[in-house]
């Protein structure tokens, strides 16, 4: 299905002469050691000599605890720490798809010492808020991709479906009566349902959540039949059969989160 990406910005739109942000580390060596790359000794040597971070460093995530972005910021936190001698702390500012965090950042003095990782729902947010305080563009300056994966459609274990067409068949004898879950109003996965719908002429009715995890929840116990899930949040519950990945080779699309014959098999279905 549709992939998200995120990355990593810091706040504030000040560049240096060479471009970079207005921190010290430069996104090169940020990048390197975000993806959890093998250190070499010489890599580990030059982030040590940086003078960036100079104290602690929060992380800001404008989503609860437990959902994908929050998993993310706590793995490259507990990386960055390991290698740049100083504690970077996941802040989770909940609420308006990530805008309250997003502010939050673009207040911070524009030294990289408060970061935030952006979701799509930033982009999102330009079109579903009218008066925000803050430009993210102008307010904020890109350090590093961190992320690009792609969302599961997946259905609780006692649905009888094991197909796309299956379920398309199954919500048009039911039009009204499918609920499909998201994290919130205007999140990715939200729009991944409408789309669907669009696409298939199925009629499912949207049920938002306070975050990824109370919807899986929800999707586990029958409450709700589909969601487009992340994968890092979602995987676990789908290996363990309490939830239904659509697609030919299941394997696949837990071992390379679904390659691109998985993708298209599952595009193949819609248009059926």
């Amino acid at each position: 299905m549709k992939n998200r990406k995120r990355e990593i910005c810091t706040s504030g739109s000040v560049r240096d002469e060479d471009g970079q942000p207005p921190h010290l580390l430069g996104r090169r060596k940020f990048l390197h050691l975000a993806t959890g790359a093998a250190a070499l000794p010489v890599v580990s040597r030059v982030a040590r000599a940086q003078t960036y971070p100079t104290r602690p460093v929060r992380i800001m995530v404008g989503f609860p605890p437990g959902g994908p972005a929050d998993i993310l910021a706590r793995l490259i936190g507990q990386r960055l720490s390991e290698q740049l001698g100083q504690p970077f702390i996941v802040e989770n500012r909940a609420g308006a798809q990530g805008q309250i965090a997003t502010e939050a950042v673009t207040r911070a003095p524009a030294d990289g010492h408060t970061l935030l990782l952006v979701v799509p729902g930033n982009g999102i947010a330009n079109v579903l808020y009218d008066k925000l305080n803050f430009n993210f563009i102008r307010d904020t300056a890109p350090v590093a991709g961190i992320s690009n994966g792609p969302l599961l459609m997946e259905v609780g274990s006692a649905t009888p479906v094991y197909t796309v067409p299956e379920f398309i068949a199954y919500t048009k004898a039911r039009p009204g009566k499918v609920n499909f879950a998201s994290p919130g109003n205007g999140s990715t996965i939200q729009l991944c349902g409408e789309l669907f719908k669009i696409m298939t002429g199925v009629n499912m009715v949207h049920v938002p959540y306070r975050g990824n995890s109370p919807a899986l929840t929800d999707l586990i116990a029958g409450q709700v039949q589909v969601m487009f899930a992340d994968t890092p949040s979602s995987i676990e519950h789908v290996k363990a059969g309490k939830l239904r990945a659509f697609g030919r080779d299941h394997s696949q699309a837990l071992g390379d989160s679904a390659g691109g014959a998985g993708r298209q098999r599952v595009l193949t279905g819609l248009r059926g």
